[in-house]
Parts: C-alpha cells; structure tokens; sequence
C-alpha cells in the first residue's frame, strides 16, 4: 500500500488489489499514506463477502464499515461481472482522491461483458424494478436476490422497488431520498458487517428527518459473529441475505403473516 501509494504522488495509476481480510492488516497505510494525502491509489478488494471454504480468517465481512468512515474514500460494489468492468474504469479514471471496488470469490452472474468499461457517474445508483410499497436497496452482489425477493412480495400482493446502489460513498442521497419518500418500508441489503453500507443510508435518513414520518427501515448484514465455513448460498440463506430472508424481514416489518398473501396491498 505505501508503494503504491509513492507511485501515486508521481502521477502513475497503481491498482492495490488484495483480499479484503488482508487489506485489514494495512490499515494504518491505507489511512495515512493514502486518504489523508488524497493519493488516487485504487483499492481492488477480492474475497467480499462470505468466502466458503476458506472461512472465518478469509471472509470480507469488514471492508465497508473500515473503509466507510475515511473522508474522501470513493466506494463501490459491482452487482455482477459487467458492473465490475464498469467500476474497474471508473477508478481508473478517479484521479483525486483514493477509491476502492469490493467483488466476490467464485463465479459471476453470467452477464453478458462489455467490450469495453465505462466510468459510471460517480456516487449515482439505479433503479432495477420499480414498486410502490416496498424499497430494497441492494449494494452488490445481493442484487440478485433483492429481485428474487421483490417477486416473491409480488405473489404476497406487495409491490416492490428494487435499486441498485452501486456506491456506498459517496452516497447516492438523491436516490436512497426518493425511495424513503415513496414506500412504507425499506431494506438495505448488503454482504458485510454492521456500520456499513446500512448504517450510512441509516445516518442520512435520520440527519434528514426521513425517519420522522412513520418509515420503516430495516438493515440486512452479515451477522455479528465470526462464521464457520459452508458453500457460500449456505452462508448468505442462513445469515438472511438471500431471497427468503428479505422477504421475511419485510413481512416482519409489516406485521404481516407470510402464509398468507397481503390481498389488497399491491399498489
């Protein structure tokens, strides 16, 4: 990290990629060679999430929480393969300050790949399925299962938005604003620990006054405990983070029996 962070200060682009629970043990450089000097290093972070057989000393649980509360720090997490060439442009074009994406081990989604990367615009979301009663804010590669989730609610009578934050920081406020505006319930989904990406949509709401007209939030994180190894579907089903685990944090929210479809509610 601190070598790359010397190749910044002489106008090269160095890509620092390391595993997630690796770049924990060069937090002290990351922080002081790097984002206090808004050196342009670019944090690739491989092995997000949970890892499977590697286990508790290889799984990327904290990288959103450690990095999330350093000024300056530009942070991403592709939904997929395509979205990961996307954001791997993107850093490269990020020359002012440090930026990092974070991707998963083991295979991608199959999206068809670009020929080439481009920049995404920087701390914007998008919105995959629009609804009306139900947010779900996804923030990487729970993407997949936000929308599994919002068809499942559909057969429920609930009608789901499903967004794609793309960017932790910086946050994309108009968006996370639009959905807490417009849907009794919202969801943040993310494959990490708590004080990450929840928690920063959570510290906007409340700064806001969003929380303050009867909106119910609800976070979706790794647990807070180290996990033992599994295939990581496993992992994610029993940690809530699939499909199922959405929509019964939703009904939860509502109050609602699962069993029994919300007839009515769909709007």
């Amino acid at each position: 990290m601190t070598f790359a962070a010397g190749l910044a200060t002489e106008g090269m682009k160095p890509f620092c990629a390391l595993y997630s629970t690796f770049l924990q043990r060069g937090y002290d450089q990351v922080v002081h060679d790097v984002a206090l000097q808004s050196l342009p290093v670019r944090f690739a972070i491989d092995r997000a999430g949970f890892v499977g057989a590697d286990g508790a000393t290889h799984a990327g649980s904290f990288d959103l929480a450690y990095l999330g509360c350093l000024p300056n720090m530009v942070i991403m997490a592709p939904a997929d393969e395509a979205e990961l060439k996307h954001m791997v442009a993107t850093a490269a074009s990020i020359d002012d300050r440090p930026s990092a994406f974070r991707y998963p081990r083991g295979e991608g989604t199959g999206a068809a790949l670009p020929e080439v990367g481009i920049a995404l615009e920087i701390g914007k979301g998008r919105i995959m399925r629009e609804g009306s009663t139900i947010a779900i804010l996804s923030l990487g590669t729970r993407l997949q299962e936000a929308m599994k989730a919002a068809e499942q609610l559909a057969a429920l009578g609930l009608s789901a938005t499903v967004a794609d934050a793309r960017f932790m920081k910086p946050l994309d406020t108009d968006l996370v604003r639009r959905l807490a505006e417009n849907h009794d319930v919202l969801v943040t989904v993310e494959e990490g620990s708590v004080g990450g990406f929840g928690s920063h949509v959570l510290h906007y709401l409340a700064e806001n006054g969003l929380l303050d007209r009867g909106l119910k939030v609800r976070t979706k994180v790794m647990p807070d405990t180290f996990v033992d190894q599994d295939k990581p579907e496993v992992m994610n089903q029993r940690a809530g983070l699939a499909a199922q685990g959405i929509v019964d944090t939703v009904c939860g929210a509502l109050q609602l029996d699962i069993a029994r479809p919300a007839r009515g509610r769909a709007r």
